[in-house]
């Protein structure tokens, strides 16, 4: 294997999703030379979104073929310390991407803002209920940013993706039918909201009939033509239901791909690299300061690219095994609970309704939008009373028909037959009839939820596989159980024939044969306190002042809205103070 050293340039990005190409666009316009690392392969909307091929479920989200290899890389799993992890071999609870977009590429498009009381949850619950409601093995913290700080880069971020939405309030005025939970705006939406399916519709009104606050769904499907801030140019959807899983063919979907690549392709200060796999981040002889990254390219070789400026923005448990496997910060340990990397790992936590219909009601659930759809926020966040509920966290619940496909499975009601004439009898007769709704919640930090590297698998370059611990806990199924059975009071409204609930059920385990949500977060977390955090305030590592690590990683815990939007309003917001103090004045942006 031949060793190479490439010529230094000003930063070194590893991982090009969205944060990758945010950071990427963001540091090529403070004038500085970049040079991007993907580890999979260069994607693009052609070939990869090239209509009619495209449209191949089997392919795509049978065959996976966006996503991760996992023959190369994975990670291994356990519930606790107890138990032997063994490595995640095959597809199920969540979808990590790879190739130029990661994630970016296939997720669904649903856009959201965090919560302000979810930037300061340890806060906000101590001050509204007592530090003793918090149980004791929960971790949660603070992000030790406001959403006054952040809400700049939020509304810079929509307009980059070209979001479709309904405000409800703008600069403290009520300006349409939006979400009266929301946090008030600089600004409306780029683009108006989608139109609403039928399922959507049906559950807008049975939701305000039952006294809930429904609103459109924020969608970065375009609802319309439009061009972003970097000039970069979108068509309308056409509610093709191939989302989730796929290169959007119609350029409705924003990604790395479409929204920003673009700007940055014949750019000749920049370059993308795909097929380079980083192997660690390079320090210098202090360990304080990195200079640069190893990688091993396409043909096996091993690189080393000196860089000034190192920017982690890989899926969010790889940032965390990165810095493990360079051993920037200290490994968290969860007996002692010293140490941070690794620590305070979370994900999400839904529960679904399926409610099935006579056959002469057409919802036709093979039309839709991964963005699109009708939710409804009053048991989400703080916005109801968790006092006499005992629990934390919570929910929004919506119905977001997103593109049923017949070989990823039909939903049938309780009691059909599972095989043969009358299993397809009974499919023919619920697929074009059911209406799925989800309650999409948190998942909030623990103790003995982390992440650290396996002392036994290896990848195929011969490094450690990240090692997820993780279980359920009594708070977050206590939460889904109470939140689903708000939405089944919706669902009953519906007037369906029958309703399929699945919820957790006390004492579930965790079980990756399932999908979940792709949302994970934690192991590279960020906060006021270097003895609880692995970076401060900017994303900018306490021990390293030169690498920065966007992603959501950063999330202290889980947010029961999906994590793109706060990602990278965060990512903007970490690019914005590396471009407005720290290239003036290289070192800590936050004092220990």
């Amino acid at each position: 294997m031949a060793e190479t050293r490439r010529p230094e340039v000003d930063v070194a990005i590893v991982g090009f999703g969205w944060c990758g190409a945010i950071m990427a666009k963001e540091m090529r316009e403070a004038g500085l030379r970049v040079v991007a690392l993907e580890r999979g392969a260069m994607r693009d909307t052609w070939p990869d979104g090239a209509y009619p091929k495209t449209l191949d479920e089997l392919t795509y989200n049978v065959r996976h073929r966006l996503f991760q290899d996992l023959s190369q890389s994975t990670v291994t799993i356990r519930h606790n310390e107890g138990q032997q992890a063994v490595p995640y071999r095959r597809f199920g609870a969540f979808l990590p991407g790879q190739g130029v977009g990661g994630a970016g590429l296939h997720w669904s498009g649903c856009h959201w803002r965090v919560l302000p009381e979810e930037l300061r949850l340890r806060s906000h619950y101590e001050e509204r209920y007592g530090r003793g409601f918090i149980p004791d093995e929960m971790t949660i913290q603070d992000f030790g940013v406001t959403y006054a700080e952040l809400e700049p880069h939020f509304d810079f971020a929509e307009k980059v993706f070209g979001t479709s939405g309904t405000a409800y309030r703008v600069k403290g005025q009520v300006v349409g039918e939006g979400n009266p939970f929301e946090a008030d705006r600089s600004s409306p939406f780029p683009l108006p909201a989608q139109k609403n399916t039928y399922s959507a519709e049906l559950f807008r009104r049975a939701a305000l009939e039952v006294g809930f606050h429904p609103f459109s769904i924020p969608s970065a499907n375009t609802s319309a033509p439009y061009t972003n801030p970097y000039d970069c140019q979108m068509g309308p959807c056409n509610f093709c239901g191939f989302c989730s899983g796929y290169a959007c063919y119609m350029y409705s979907k924003a990604s790395p791909n479409v929204n920003i690549l673009p700007a940055l392709r014949d750019d000749p200060e920049f370059e993308l690299r795909p097929g380079c796999e980083v192997l660690r981040v390079d320090l210098d002889s202090t360990g304080r300061q990195a200079t640069g990254v190893t990688y091993a390219d396409a043909e096996g070789n091993t690189v080393t690219q000196p860089a000034r400026l190192v920017i982690v923005a890989t899926f969010a448990y790889n940032n965390a095994r990165l810095l493990l496997l360079s051993r920037i910060g200290q490994p968290y340990d969860p007996r002692s609970g010293e140490g941070t990397v690794g620590r305070n790992f979370n994900y999400q936590n839904m529960a679904t309704i399926k409610a099935f219909f006579d056959t002469d009601k057409y919802v036709d659930p093979f039309i839709g939008a991964g963005g699109n759809g009708v939710a409804f926020d009053d048991f989400n966040g703080d916005h109801f009373d968790h006092g006499p509920l005992g629990f934390v966290g919570g929910s929004p619940c919506w119905v977001n028909q997103a593109g049923n496909k017949p070989a990823s499975g039909i939903a049938l009601p309780a009691g059909s037959p599972g095989w043969g004439a009358a299993w397809k009898k009974a499919a023919r007769d619920a697929y074009r009839h059911t209406v799925s709704m989800d309650a999409h919640g948190t998942n909030l930090s623990y103790r003995d939820c982390y992440l650290s590297l396996d002392p036994t698998y290896r990848d195929a370059w011969g490094q450690p596989l990240l090692r997820m611990t993780f279980d359920w806990h009594d708070n977050d199924i206590r939460m889904s159980r109470y939140v689903t059975a708000q939405m089944e009071k919706v669902a009953r409204a519906m007037a369906p024939k029958s309703i399929n609930v699945l919820v957790k059920q006390p004492g579930a385990h965790f079980d990756a044969r399932s999908y979940q949500t792709t949302h994970m977060g934690g192991g590279a977390v960020m906060g006021t306190d270097p003895r609880t955090s692995v970076l401060n305030r900017y994303l900018q590592s306490w021990d390293v002042h030169n690498v920065f690590v966007p992603g959501s990683s950063a999330f202290p815990q889980g947010l029961g809205y999906n994590p793109t939007g706060t990602v990278a309003a965060l990512t903007y917001w970490s690019a914005r103070a590396i471009r407005g103090e720290y290239l003036r004045n290289p070192g800590p942006l936050v004092p220990r």
